[in-house]
């Protein structure tokens, strides 16, 4: 019999960049321990910020993450019309379409299939982020 289990976290507010949350995840949703097969799919709410999966090991991965989004979807286009929010608000939207709004991870043996050097990234496209909420939903075989 499938077993649902759903929660909404906050992060708090992360500076622009790229920031592993798999520690967060883990420890706000320990049901996933209680899954032997199945799927955790994390979602953000939010249009400015985004979601992937790279590695988690080697920090400049990060580094070299923002400054290529950077350059190639620039705050200085000038040909952005939609600013309300200050010139980071239109490239924010784009980078946020250019990654994801949502994450699918198998869960074995109550644990997330991720590989060794995989971890799970917030990826803040906001100079002045709020803070963003994750609905986690995970769901499968029960042990």
């Amino acid at each position: 019999m499938t077993k649902f289990f759903q929660h909404k976290i906050r992060l708090s507010p992360y500076p622009a960049g790229y920031h592993l949350i798999t520690d967060i995840i883990v420890g706000e949703f320990p049901e996933i321990k209680k899954i032997k097969v199945g799927i955790l799919q994390i979602f953000i709410q939010h249009t400015s910020a985004a979601l992937t999966i790279n590695e988690n090991a080697d920090p400049t991965v990060r580094t070299d993450f923002k400054t290529f989004v950077d350059e190639l979807i620039p705050e200085d286009y000038p040909r952005f019309i939609h600013t309300f929010e200050g010139p980071d608000d239109m490239p924010a939207h784009i980078k946020a379409s250019f990654f994801d709004s949502h994450l699918q991870i198998p869960i074995s043996n109550g644990k997330l299939g991720l590989g060794m050097w995989q971890g799970v990234y917030l990826c803040e496209f906001r100079l002045h982020a709020s803070p963003r909420n994750l609905i986690l939903t995970a769901f499968g075989e029960p042990y």
